[in-house]
Parts: structure tokens; C-alpha cells; sequence
């Protein structure tokens, strides 16, 4: 062997110490214990960090790949751990690392603390403290999620028959334990929700562990219960038991017959017994305003007034009487002074009519006597003749013909002539 053939690559080194590391049982699968350091390193769907001893001597690297599916809690910085898993070298750079198969927290559950820590998460945001819906006081139609085999729909069904059988139970059958069941329940609350036929929900299983009971943490069911519009009530496990399904939830039963006693606050023999205790107190009431009405009926009907009616106008009529007196003496006193006025005006119509008509008529009489005097009838008195032809006045010798038969009109009557001869005068 040369002198150079006993010096190895740093490839050949590692690919030795690898194939140590790989084929040695022990660290195949180891069980550590430690703390956690270095979190806040994920890449995708895979967690590194680091655990260390408590006081800080020795740390080594760890990885956990797909660890959302490995973990039902969420690591953090200075968590005490147990962990499985296999060493591991990596050749590029020569170091190597614990590859985690499982990881529980040391000293408490890794449920409990999955729980502890959602818990956490979900009250920060407050949705524990959103406003809790009412109850129906007279509820009609209940729909109640859980298991169609348990004793739970059968123990809510046989005690609102029996508080108030004329609410309707409808049963939305749901897987309550295993994988699948979270995302059963959330289905069915997602039907009743958008029915909008039912004005309560039960949501419920029976009692079990915290592993049976697990679906009833899931992050996703108790965000879907918040976002509900009908009230819900949960009835998960016993009373001691506490999901966050319990916590969003507006209200929350120990047992499927407390639930069911929560959804029907008032059994109908109340309601019955409550209806008769208000008619009873309607009656009274009534009989009471009745009484005071017909007392009242009673005074009035037996009032001075109603007894001599005549009372009411005796006083108007005497001031009618008085009206009427005075509107006579007024009207007398109006169509005295109205007629002496009259009278007044009357004379000086008169007056005035002769002062007016005094110089008009003496023109008259000065007019008529001119035109008198003008008169033809004035002429006829004095022997003149006045001759018409065919209802016109003959004026001239040449308006009439021999043989023509002319009206003559003479100051006391009428003559008819025939002309036999005629003959014009001739002015020298």
C-alpha cells in the first residue's frame, strides 16, 4: 500500500460513517428525551429543530416529516419532550440528526395539551365570548346531530314528548367517534343551517375518553357550531367531561335529557297551567273594569240632568226667547227708519225729476209749436189740397199722367180723382 493510499476522501468518510450509522441496531430507534430549541424552522409540511439537554451540554439536530399528521399538539420553544425516532447522517455536510417518528410532551398528554393549546388559540380570538343565542321558549321543530344507534336521540326524544310533545324532533344522523366524524358532524350542520326550519339544535354523544371524545376538539367543528344561526346546545360525554364543542356552543348539558330539558324550557302542563292562571286573571280583570264601567253607567244614568232633561234647555230657551224679542224690535226699528228713509228719497226723486225736466219740456213746447206751424195738416186747414200718386207725394205737374187716379188729401179726410186734363204754368 502506497503512502498515499492510507489517506481517505472526505465522500468515502462520510459514506463510511453513514453506513455505520444506518446499520447499527442502536441507533436505528432510539427513545430521548430533552427540550425543545431552535422552533420556528418549517419547510412545508416538515418541522426541524433542536433538542438539548436541560442544562444546555449537549444538543442535537431533529427533523419530523409530515408532522401535522404525527401531532395532535403543537410544539414549542422549551417544551420537555420523549421522542422516537433513528440518527441519521447527512453526507453533504457531514452531520447528522435525529429523524422523529413520535413526539409526545413529557409529563402530560399529547391530547390534553393539543386541547390546552386550541383552547388557548380559540379564546384569544374570542370565540368563546361571542353573544349566546336565545332559546325558543315554544320550540316547534329540534334537530339533534349524534349517533342514529345510541340511547342519546332515544333519551331527547322521550323527554320533550313527554315536556312538550308538540315539538317536532328530527334526527340528523352523524359518525361521533373516529377520524371521519368531525367532518360528519360539520355536513349536518351545515343541512340544518341552511334548512332554516328548525329553531334549536342539540348537538351530542355519549360519555367516553378523551380519544372518544376527541372529534368534539377538532378546530374546524368548533368554528362551524360559532357560525350557526340556530341556538345550539352541546351534550357531549358526561359532566365532567369539557370539549370546545361545550365551550363555543350557547349552551351547554350535562346529558341528553338535560339537553333536552334546556330545548323546552316550559313543558306544556306549564304552558297550560300558566294559560289558566292568565285567563283566570283576565276574568278578574276584566270584572273589575266591567264593575267600575257600570258604576260609572250608573251615575251618569241617575244624574239630575238625565232625570229632567228639560233642565238642559230651559235656560236656551229662555235666551232664544229673548233673541227672538230683540231681533223684532230691531227689524220694527229697521223698516220704520228704512221707509221714512225711503219716503225721503222718494220726495226728492220727485224734486229733482221736475227740476230737471222743467227746461227740457218748455223746449218741447217751444219745438212743437215751430214744428206746428210746420205742419202740413197746418197748410190743408187753410183750403190747400195735398195730392199722392201711388202713396208718393205729386210735387210737380210732371209727376202725374191724364187718366192717372191720384188720393187727395184734404185737412178733414181723403178723396180719389182721375186726372182728365193737365197743363204746366209757365213763369214769364
Amino acid at each position: 500500500m502506497s503512502e498515499n493510499q492510507k489517506y481517505l476522501s472526505i465522500s468515502a468518510l462520510t459514506a463510511y460513517l453513514k453506513r455505520k450509522f444506518d446499520v447499527d441496531p442502536y441507533l436505528s430507534k432510539i427513545y430521548i428525551t430533552g427540550e425543545i430549541s431552535n422552533m420556528g424552522r418549517r419547510r412545508g409540511r416538515h418541522l426541524y429543530f433542536s433538542i438539548k439537554d436541560p442544562n444546555g451540554q449537549a444538543v442535537i439536530s431533529a427533523a419530523m416529516f409530515s408532522y401535522a399528521n404525527r401531532l395532535k399538539f403543537e410544539p414549542e420553544e422549551g417544551m420537555k419532550i420523549n421522542a422516537i425516532g433513528r440518527v441519521q447522517l447527512y453526507e453533504p455536510n457531514g452531520t447528522y440528526a435525529i429523524i422523529l417518528e413520535q413526539m409526545t410532551p413529557d409529563g402530560i398528554g399529547d391530547l390534553f395539551l393539543a386541547y390546552e393549546q386550541l383552547k388557548k388559540k380559540l379564546s384569544a380570538e374570542g370565540l368563546f365570548n361571542l353573544p349566546k343565542k336565545v332559546l325558543p321558549l315554544f320550540p316547534k321543530k329540534i334537530a339533534v346531530i349524534t349517533s342514529p344507534t345510541g340511547a342519546v336521540i332515544e333519551d331527547i326524544a322521550k323527554t320533550v314528548q313527554r315536556r312538550f310533545p308538540t315539538a317536532q324532533v328530527v334526527l340528523f344522523p352523524a359518525v361521533v367517534q373516529g377520524e371521519k366524524s368531525a367532518e360528519s358532524i360539520i355536513k349536518q350542520l351545515i343541512r340544518v343551517d341552511q334548512s332554516n326550519d328548525f329553531d334549536t339544535l342539540i348537538v351530542g354523544r355519549g360519555g367516553g375518553s378523551i380519544e372518544d371524545l376527541w372529534s368534539f376538539n377538532d378546530e374546524q367543528l368548533a368554528r362551524s357550531i360559532a357560525a350557526v344561526k340556530v341556538p345550539v346546545i352541546s351534550s357531549v360525554g358526561h359532566e365532567t367531561d369539557n370539549t370546545l364543542v361545550d365551550l363555543v356552543a350557547d349552551h351547554r348539558a350535562a346529558t341528553p335529557t338535560a339537553a333536552a330539558e334546556l330545548a323546552t324550557p316550559i313543558t306544556l302542563n306549564q304552558l297550560l297551567s300558566r294559560l289558566n292562571e292568565l285567563q283566570v286573571r283576565l276574568n278578574l280583570i276584566m270584572k273589575k273594569r266591567i264593575d267600575v264601567q257600570r258604576d260609572r253607567v250608573n251615575r251618569v244614568a241617575n244624574h239630575i240632568i238625565f232625570q229632567q232633561p228639560d233642565r238642559l234647555y230651559i235656560g236656551y230657551n229662555q235666551k232664544l226667547d229673548q233673541l227672538n224679542y230683540g231681533l223684532s224690535q230691531s227689524i220694527q226699528r229697521y223698516i220704520v227708519d228704512a221707509s221714512h228713509h225711503l219716503d225721503v228719497l222718494t220726495q226728492r226723486h220727485k224734486q229733482i225729476g221736475v227740476h230737471l225736466l222743467q227746461q227740457p219740456k218748455e223746449k218741447l213746447y217751444i219745438l212743437a209749436a215751430k214744428l206746428d206751424t210746420m205742419s202740413p195738416l197746418k197748410i190743408l186747414d187753410r183750403g190747400f189740397v195735398m195730392m199722392e200718386k201711388s202713396n208718393k207725394i205729386v210735387k210737380q205737374i210732371s209727376d202725374i199722367e191724364i187718366g192717372d187716379q191720384v188720393e187727395l188729401r184734404l185737412s178733414d179726410g181723403k178723396a180719389t180723382a182721375k186726372i182728365m186734363e193737365k197743363s204746366e204754368i209757365i213763369n214769364e
